[in-house]
Order: C-alpha cells, then sequence, then structure tokens
C-alpha cells in the first residue's frame, strides 16, 4: 500500500473519491471499524536478488502480535494490530544458523517457535528455533531420527508443547522445555498409514475445539488427518471437497478455514470438535495476483501471508491481508 504524509484520513478518502479511486488505488490503507488496518505492510530485503518471499505467520491473541517468516533470507517481521507498517524483528542470512524460515507459532508466555523448512538438509544447520518474546534465542534444534526433514508448520499442543510437520516423512515432532532444557522428540510417525507422495506433505496443522487432536494437511494429495494429541494415533479425515495444495489451517470454533496457495482458493469447513469429521460449507477464489500461503486468527480477523511465490523475482509492495479475495 502507498503511504501518506501530514493529510488528514478524510481529505484523503474525499480525494480519492472526487478522483474515482478505490480499493488497492486509494492513497491510504482501508481500516475496520476499530481504527485496524487491513493490510499490514512487510519489509522487504533489497539486498536480496530475488526480493523477499514469505510463509508463516504466528499470533500472539495476548498482546496483539503478530510474526511472519521470510524464505528468502529466514528474517522474522512483526508486528501489530493496529499499526499498519512492521518491523525486521529478528535479523536472517545465517543469524542463528538460519538462512530460511517457514511456519510460526506462540505460546501462552509469548515464546516464538520457527520452523526451518529445509534449513537442515544437507548443512547440519539448525531444523528449528525458540525465541522468547523478548527475541532471546531459547533453542536452536535439529530434529531426532532423519537428516531430510522439511519442518513445515507448527501448532501448541495441548501439553504447551510446539508440535511440528515434517513435509518430507509423514511424521510429527515435539518441542518442549525438559529437565536438560529445550528438546525435540519424534511425537508421531505415521509411515505406513501416510503415503509420502511427490511434492509437499504434511503440511498445515490446528489443534482441535476439544485439545483432543490435531488436524494436519497433507496439501499434495488434498487429504486431511487426525493424529490424537495424546497418543500421536493417526487416521483419516474423510472430506467432501477438492482440497488439493491444502498449506494453512484456521480453526475459530467449528469453523476451519483451509488456505489452498497455488489452487488460489480458501475453503470453509465445519469440524467436529475433536476433529474427526470435516463438512464443506463452500469454497471462494483468493485473489488472482497473490499466491496466498498460511493464516492465522488474530483478534477476531484471520490473517493472510502473501507469499508472492509466483514472482520469479519478488518486488513489493510486500504484505499481510485480512481479504483473500483482494
Amino acid at each position: 500500500m502507498k503511504r501518506t504524509h501530514l493529510i488528514s484520513s478524510s481529505l484523503l478518502l474525499a480525494t480519492a473519491a472526487t478522483l474515482g479511486l478505490a480499493g488497492a488505488n486509494a492513497t491510504t490503507a482501508a481500516a475496520d471499524a476499530g481504527g485496524r488496518p487491513d493490510t499490514y505492510v512487510l519489509q522487504g530485503d533489497a539486498a536480496s536478488p530475488v526480493g523477499s518471499k514469505f510463509e508463516g505467520i504466528g499470533a500472539d491473541e495476548v498482546r496483539g502480535l503478530f510474526y511472519v517468516s521470510e524464505v528468502t533470507g529466514g528474517e522474522i517481521h512483526r508486528g501489530s494490530v493496529r499499526t499498519e507498517q512492521t518491523e525486521e524483528w529478528l535479523k536472517g542470512d545465517g543469524t542463528d544458523g538460519r538462512f530460511t524460515a517457514r511456519g510460526i507459532t506462540v505460546d501462552a508466555e509469548g515464546n516464538v517457535y520457527v520452523a526451518g523448512g529445509p534449513n537442515g538438509i544437507g548443512t547440519g544447520r539448525p531444523d528449528l528455533w525458540v525465541y522468547s518474546k523478548e527475541g532471546e534465542l531459547l533453542a536452536a534444534l535439529r530434529v531426532p531420527g532423519t537428516a531430510d526433514a522439511f519442518l513445515n508448520d507448527v501448532a501448541i499442543g495441548r501439553d504447551g508443547a510446539a508440535y511440528f510437520t515434517n513435509s518430507n516423512d509423514p511424521q510429527l515432532f515435539r518441542v518442549a522445555q525438559g529437565a536438560n532444557g529445550w528438546e525435540a522428540t519424534l511425537f508421531a510417525d505415521a509411515t505406513g498409514t501416510i503415503t509420502r507422495s511427490i511434492g509437499f506433505n504434511l503440511g498445515g496443522i490446528v489443534l482441535s475445539a476439544d485439545r483432543s487432536a490435531f488436524v494436519v494437511a497433507q496439501g499434495n494429495v488434498g487429504r486431511m488427518w487426525r493424529f490424537d494429541a495424546r497418543t500421536g494415533e493417526v487416521g483419516e479425515i474423510a472430506t467432501d471437497t477438492d482440497l488439493v495444495n491444502a498449506d494453512g489451517l484456521v480453526r475459530r470454533g467449528n469453523r476451519l478455514t483451509v488456505v489452498r496457495n497455488f489452487s488460489r482458493m480458501v475453503a470453509t469447513l465445519r469440524v467436529s470438535a475433536d476433529g474427526s469429521r470435516l463438512v464443506t460449507l463452500g469454497q471462494e477464489a483468493s485473489a488472482a495476483d497473490r499466491v496466498l500461503t498460511t493464516a492465522k486468527n488474530l483478534h477476531g480477523r484471520v490473517l493472510y501471508v502473501d507469499s508472492k511465490f509466483d514472482e520469479a523475482v519478488a518486488s513489493g509492495p510486500y504484505e499481510i491481508v485480512t481479504d483473500p479475495t483482494r
């Protein structure tokens, strides 16, 4: 969105109306009834030869903050629900061994968990990181038992631990602080139940309303899976709609929003309290000039990441949007 200087919002709106400007062509960001912007602007990396591309978003409901991961470099950006402009919160390009970043979530203490995607594959670098709300590095970990984990997304479980999906093998990893410090352990391995297919396998993850299970998307084949939050037992969730390219998942009560990145669709489904049943309520096309990836609910609105994955060399504006169709 374009920036404005010392001009009143009423004058800007009057000018826009006079010129017949609307939506993205207006010279100021629209706001909701609470005065919050409908679009948030991310700071791009001018030094990157491919521009800036983004993927994950984490929400801190208590503090009204959100965190966004940059794939190209691994920077972590932070914004407030009431401010259009965001800031670079953590540097990338090798900071704490982080050259790329994917899913993000925030726990009740404000700790920020970052999934590294392919960061550790063939490099020995960390697969994930944990930071305090002040930005202090608490842990930089590799997951056990595999050398090619692609940690995609992450959610907080009923026990307060963070659970990461693996897009290569059908696994969930648990990260928590134990007697000997922070550690990553294998929580569930669904090999034999979930078939590894070409492309990105397990991705988006949310906790069910009754906190008994995780709902997990396998985007490359459009299937949904239920992982018991206590035992790790896995079962398929039947679906009655196309969910290929399912990426980010957002649950609000019994409504599940599924962001279907390159399909440029957003599906809405009714999900049972235990995560075992899904019924489609509808699908709508997302904006044709955006590839939305993940999303999170924050203070009653869903914030969607415009990834720029469809651009060989990404260019601004880099945005988080609240209306996926615009």
